[in-house]
């Protein structure tokens, strides 16, 4: 299974989706049916001139949205953390612009640093673009709150046009705590499971080779929850169980870690 799990994933980067493909195919029928039947309808009225065709032959089979998975649960549980904390300053690295970002702007402000450039006309959102691997980065202004979400799992692997780094997350991390002022907290999310590097997609950490980078850098662990890998949102987690020594069996998982800079 995971082995075609790998094929779907690498077919679906190139273009191709298969379970779309298949989807698009059963569609196919249906639609024809649609057609004719709305054809049929349409001469009959006088209020649009033409029929173009915009066929999506797969989307009657889809769910009304998805609910779960990594993006999904992290975005919304930091988003509230923060409304929760109501920090005068946040200040994001690398999150998803169209799901994290989105949820905090609709509240607040947030400043985001990104590798790429964003071209943003919203007026709750301020952007930098800066590289967070790069030993000349440098933040003046700390700030007392700050996010970094499926991120840091990048860093230095070339994805996003960055520099190739075996230790672009370490630098990143450590850029990362010199944004924040004392007793700031940062929310870090990241894949966790099985510890490997799946090039050039991303890192897979163990918790608790994080929580030494973690410490070395006077973090200290407030909360921590998990996405599981059914999808599922597991909050508020001891990490010195049995399970949390072995990852909670997870093969990619995502952690969410809030972090105290001490």
């Amino acid at each position: 299974m995971i082995v075609i799990n790998k094929i779907k994933s690498f077919l679906s980067l190139i273009g191709i989706n298969i379970h779309q493909i298949k989807m698009s195919i059963k569609g196919s029928i249906p639609f024809i049916k649609d057609y004719k039947e709305f054809k049929r309808q349409f001469r009959k009225q006088k209020d649009f001139t033409s029929i173009g065709f915009y066929p999506l032959f797969a989307d009657r089979y889809d769910s009304a949205g998805v609910a779960s998975g990594h993006y999904f649960h992290q975005d919304l549980y930091v988003a509230r953390k923060i409304f929760e904390a109501n920090p005068i300053r946040h200040v994001d690295v690398g999150s998803r612009i169209d799901g994290f970002v989105a949820h905090v702007a609709s509240y607040r402000e947030i400043e985001i640093i990104d590798i790429r450039n964003i071209i943003s006309k919203s007026k709750n959102i301020k952007f930098m673009q800066a590289d967070l691997m790069s030993d000349q980065f440098h933040f003046s202004e700390k700030t007392p709150s700050l996010s970094c979400l499926h991120a840091i799992e990048h860093f230095g692997l070339g994805r996003y046009g960055d520099p190739m780094d075996l230790d672009g997350h370490k630098k990143g991390i450590k850029n990362l705590v010199s944004c924040l002022s004392e007793r700031g907290t940062l929310y870090l999310s990241t894949p966790i499971g099985r510890p490997r590097i799946e090039f050039n997609a991303h890192r897979v950490f163990d918790i608790h080779y994080l929580m030494e980078i973690f410490s070395s850098h006077q973090l200290k662990l407030k909360s921590f929850s998990y996405v599981n890998d059914s999808g599922e949102l597991i909050e508020d987690v001891d990490l010195h169980t049995d399970e949390g020594k072995k990852n909670f069996n997870l093969e990619y998982g995502c952690g969410i870690f809030e972090l105290i800079k001490e």
